[in-house]
């Protein structure tokens, strides 16, 4: 007889591990510009962890908006504990600067189109009331004349 594999539990969630991160190291809860290779110093302190996970978890961290203002002014990078390991590069501070100017402009053309929309709406709720206006002045037009 054939049985059905059994499923795997699903790995941990990468916004939880993301929190763990968060509250076990303060270069995570500070948003600190992370050393390179974190994820190799993260893998051997905590060998559980899966690689698959942990790198959506850093995805995400590295790209908040918050660690990018950090990048953007700091001077070094910072391992687990907090030590100074590398200088960062004009090049990567720039890279930073970059990600933050694409996404204020995202969010301003999004908040431009969403006004142009909600404007649309308005002009389309306004005409329909003229024409249900104009068609009760009709219909009391032609009813007085019966």
């Amino acid at each position: 007889m054939n049985t059905p594999p059994t499923a795997s539990p699903p790995g941990p969630n990468p916004r939880a591990l993301l929190k763990t991160l968060q509250a076990t190291y303060p270069v995570f809860r500070d948003h600190a510009p992370l050393a390179i290779g974190i994820d190799k110093q993260l893998l051997a302190r905590q060998p559980e962890l899966e690689k698959k996970t942990l790198r959506i978890a850093l995805s995400m961290h590295t790209g908040s908006l918050r660690y990018l203002k950090t990048l953007e002014k700091a001077s070094h990078r910072l391992d687990l504990d907090g030590q100074q390991t590398a200088e960062l590069t004009d090049e990567h501070r720039q890279h930073a600067a970059e990600q933050l100017r694409e996404r204020f402009r995202k969010e301003a053309e999004r908040r431009k189109a969403e006004r142009a929309a909600e404007a649309a709406r308005e002009a389309e709720r306004i005409q329909t009331e003229k024409r249900a206006a104009k068609l009760n002045q009709l219909v009391e037009k032609f009813a007085r004349n019966k």
